[in-house]
């Protein structure tokens, strides 16, 4: 679009089905750089991705061409894909269908980076169902608790 200037940063999170850990720590930086290229082949600009073996975090800036459920589907699909291709794990990799999307400043985007590339450290303190929810209250949004992410008891 002619004249049209946007900026506007996401942090999108979602999790493994079931919030298994599945992610090893030896095809996590791969799955990182294809899920990047999703990113970037979509005209949007990848600022930090990051996340524990049950979950991710995916930083970007935001292009309005694309809508967000649009985008969310082909990083999940495509991802999980090139998941059970490689076959990375036994049986089917599927990621959770639903996700949160974050919006922040400008001024926030050091803080949410740092926020993501120490998930591990974050990690030892709090589990992800957690941290969701404290995004999610953080954020003001209205959620049914029977539709949360709960970790598998």
């Amino acid at each position: 679009m002619a004249n049209t200037y946007t900026q506007m940063y996401l942090q999108f999170v979602f999790a493994v089905q079931n919030r298994v850990s599945l992610i090893q720590s030896t095809w996590k930086d791969e799955l990182y750089k294809y899920i990047t290229g999703i990113v970037q082949n979509n005209k949007h600009k990848l600022i930090a991705i990051n996340g524990m073996p049950n979950h991710i975090h995916v930083f970007i800036g935001y292009k309005p061409h694309q809508l967000i459920p649009d985008l969310l589907q082909d990083i999940k699909g495509s991802s999980s894909g090139w998941i059970n291709k490689r076959g990375f794990i036994k049986g089917k990799f599927r990621w959770q269908e639903s996700y949160g999307a974050f919006s922040y400043s400008h001024s926030h985007i050091d803080r949410v980076v740092k926020y993501i590339i120490n998930q591990e450290q974050h990690h030892k303190k709090k589990t992800f169902g957690d941290e969701y929810l404290e995004l999610l209250k953080k954020f003001n949004i209205d959620y049914d608790e029977r539709y949360i992410l709960k970790d598998i008891q």
